[in-house]
């Protein structure tokens, strides 16, 4: 526990920082729809945000090495900050599609500030228990700060208000808890086509969760609002799509350590399918029957991406690990790219359920490739998997945090010197 310790500030501003993103995405949606904005429009918002994001992570290990971490912190923050107030100055749908560009690129500096942080103190043994951590402080922030929008309204100052101060309070852990300064990671070497070549599958796999997944964080407060939901229930929906997919992803991988993981995938895409299907045909208007099909729902959908990143890295050589971490987390963003707008296409072409009609078609698809890539290829022998692990895409240097404890090095612990 005493090498932990000095992660705690690190933690703390990640807490915050996750709460204030998920908070953000979500009343943004929200606010949108009340303005008056059209689902396209409100998904092209969700567009621009992963585009800057993917921008952050290829361009952050620069800024850092030429500032260190403190600076870069301080400066994506204030950046942040300001961004969240100019939203509400600055009602205006093409203001608001840049200024989630910004944040985002904001955002990926940030957690990759915080997790390269993080790398570069854990040690090997404490690894796992960090990672564990960091995961159930997602999760909470994210779901906890949802509820704040019932309780300050989705209208106003004061919401736009409170994110501010979030990312504003997130620099005191950060200036203060930790004096260390250590360099600059190196930057993840980026080798798409390689990535492809190993799994085929894998890659597939994180462009197809990033269409869907994108869409259900950038949409699904304008499905529930369609639906004539109040804010709480909005909240509510939006959360327990999140929660199902943390309770079911370590069962999921644990199974996937012992079963063909193709076999894993396939199964978890098709309840994935038939739960969107249910909330198309069946969930109607009842927020309760919404509520029980949306937690299936995100149980299947969520893993997806540990799900494919587990089975890229069984067939990848020794020593591959950050490399194919940081090159799915691309092709899931290339996905996120599209999705929203994609899926806000169709709901304001269709109405509200074609969201769950595009994410359907996307897993259809996925099926396809994946019976294929099984008759195609042999599973890889259980004694050569690794252990699953739960990932955030978060940034490419998450990929480091989570080095897996099998049979390549690439989770060792960083010296002082970033090598």
């Amino acid at each position: 526990m005493s090498s932990i310790r000095p992660l705690i500030p690190l933690l703390i501003a990640a807490g915050i920082l996750l709460g204030g993103n998920g908070l953000q995405g979500t009343l943004i949606a929200l606010r949108g729809a009340r303005e008056g904005f059209e689902p396209a429009t409100i998904g092209l918002m969700g567009t621009a945000y992963f585009g800057g994001f993917l921008l952050g992570c290829l361009a952050i290990t620069r800024i850092m090495k030429s500032v260190g971490y403190v600076r870069t912190f301080a400066a994506l923050a204030a950046i942040a900050s300001s961004g969240t107030l100019l939203l509400v100055l600055m009602v205006d749908p093409y203001a608001w599609a840049i200024i989630r560009f910004i944040t985002g690129f904001c955002f990926a500096g940030l957690f990759t500030v915080i997790e390269a942080w993080m790398n570069s103190g854990v040690r090997n043994s404490d690894r796992a228990r960090v990672l564990a951590i960091y995961r159930i402080i997602d999760i909470g922030s994210v779901t906890s700060a949802q509820f704040l929008i019932p309780v300050f309204g989705a209208e106003g100052f004061a919401i736009f208000a409170i994110m501010s101060i979030m990312i504003t309070l997130s620099l005191v852990p950060v200036s203060l808890g930790d004096r260390s300064n250590p360099a600059a990671p190196a930057e993840v070497k980026l080798d798409l086509p390689r990535v492809w070549r190993i799994s085929p599958l894998g890659c597939i796999g994180c462009i197809a969760t990033g269409l869907t997944n994108s869409a259900f964080r950038s949409l699904s407060p304008v499905y529930a609002e369609e639906l004539g939901m109040s804010v709480a229930d909005i909240v509510t929906f939006i959360s327990v799509g999140i929660i199902g997919g943390a309770l079911i992803q370590y069962p999921l991988g644990y199974l996937s350590d012992r079963w063909d993981r193709r076999k894993v995938l396939l199964v978890t895409t098709f309840g994935a399918l038939l739960t969107g299907l249910m909330l198309v045909f069946f969930a109607g208007t009842e927020p309760w029957a919404n509520f029980a099909l949306v937690f299936v729902f995100g149980a299947f959908a969520m893993p997806m991406y540990s799900l494919s990143a587990a089975h890229s890295n069984d067939r990848a050589d020794p020593g591959e690990f950050v490399l194919v971490n940081a090159a799915l987390m691309l092709f899931y963003s290339f996905g996120a790219i599209g999705g929203p707008f994609l899926a806000a296409t169709l709901m304001q072409w269709q109405g509200p359920q074609m969201l769950f009609v595009f994410s359907s078609a996307v897993y259809t698809v996925l099926i396809v490739v994946i019976i294929y890539r099984m008759g195609a290829r042999a599973a890889v022998p259980s004694a050569m998997r690794g252990n699953f692990t739960a990932l955030l895409r978060t940034s490419t240097v998450f990929a480091r945090l989570a080095g897996r404890n099998n049979r390549d090095g690439d989770g060792d612990r960083m010296d002082p010197t970033g090598k």
